[in-house]
């Protein structure tokens, strides 16, 4: 997957904003990123099924570096070994969506 033109970090709304080429723009919440992070020891937590990773409510992305494939993303809690494929990314878009829908 082709990385996106824009990547933008917004510390005030805790938002990271993606601009695809195809005119689609992306804005994910830094907590929805944290929870879902793919790194071994996240996954590790999520596939034990008895917790979900413990994202605290004012998380925010500290930084962001380009690994070619995606992103790096480094958290206000530390955590920052998750490296973020493009077309990972590309997918939050539509688990965002479904948790905003009333239930």
């Amino acid at each position: 997957m082709i990385a996106p033109q824009r990547v933008n970090v917004d510390g005030r709304t805790r938002t990271l904003t993606l601009e695809w080429d195809d005119t689609h723009a992306q804005t994910l919440a830094h907590a929805l990123l944290r929870a879902e992070c793919p790194c071994a020891a996240c996954r590790r937590v999520k596939l034990g099924g008895k917790q979900n990773v413990h994202v605290p409510h004012d998380v925010a992305v500290i930084d962001v570096q380009p690994m070619g494939y995606g992103v790096q993303i480094a958290f206000s809690d530390g955590h920052a070994q998750g490296i973020y494929p493009w077309a990972f990314l590309r997918t939050l878009d539509a688990h965002e969506e479904a948790e905003k829908r009333p239930a």
